[in-house]
């Protein structure tokens, strides 16, 4: 099969979902993650232009890591907006991606970016599947297909209905989540914040709820016509 992860930022993929992506790739599929932008507003340190490339960088690290192909959007922090610019861009990831499934951030989530991004992906896929929706690359035609939404931060008010496993994948999810270096570093020494344990800890708290050691959780989005009878997630 044929995944495809979108994030809002470099990082955030590798915080919900980065041990079913290994377990995607190890079972054989083919997965692209893509951040939609460069999160180049996420230090108060680093300036922008250097941390855009920075995090780049620490985003295919960490994709190498697992087998992933990683790609962005190149929008930046705070300027993903819902028009038919931020559309078409992403209508190009996914019919270059030609998924089975795509995994995106939950619609209520608790940053603008986040939300923003998935309603975007939303939208982004069904025009990918319109034959002779045309962007400047062209037209094209990608299926109609399921949407999981990931984890919130810290699980808040969220319910999953599905959930992987990822005990055997949990040391690699943390390591490719150490990529980061950028965000993770600044957290621990000036907010005080150790973030790879709060993500090893919360993917033990969603182990806790399906009988595994430690796992990750998704919601399927229940429109019409995104509903299957298979199960995709590994």
């Amino acid at each position: 099969m044929r995944v495809l992860a979108v994030g809002a930022h470099p990082d955030d993929v590798e915080i919900a979902c980065s041990g079913t992506l290994a377990k995607c790739v190890k079972r054989g599929d083919k997965v692209i993650v893509c951040h939609v932008s460069t999160g180049n507003q996420g230090h108060k340190i680093i300036l922008p232009d250097r941390l855009r490339k920075i995090r780049a960088e620490e985003a295919k690290r960490a994709g190498s890591l697992a087998g992933i192909e990683v790609v962005c959007a190149g929008f930046d922090d705070a300027e993903v907006y819902g028009d038919r610019i931020a559309r078409d861009a992403i209508v190009d990831v996914i019919r270059y991606a030609n998924p089975d499934f795509i995994i995106t951030h939950n619609p209520d989530d608790y940053m603008p970016d986040h939300t923003a991004v998935s309603k975007l992906v939303f939208d982004a896929s069904f025009a990918a599947s319109l034959p002779h929706y045309e962007t400047k690359k062209g037209g094209g035609e990608a299926g109609l297909v399921p949407i999981y939404y990931m984890d919130s931060l810290a699980g808040v008010g969220f319910l999953p209905t599905e959930y992987v496993d990822i005990s055997e994948e949990i040391d690699l999810k943390i390591r490719m989540l150490e990529c980061h270096e950028s965000q993770l570093v600044w957290m621990r020494e000036h907010d005080g914040i150790d973030f790879a344990d709060m993500v090893r800890t919360c993917s033990r708290y969603r182990g806790y709820q399906c009988g595994a050691a430690y796992a990750e959780g998704f919601r399927q989005c229940r429109a019409y016509l995104r509903g299957t009878a298979k199960r995709l997630l590994p």
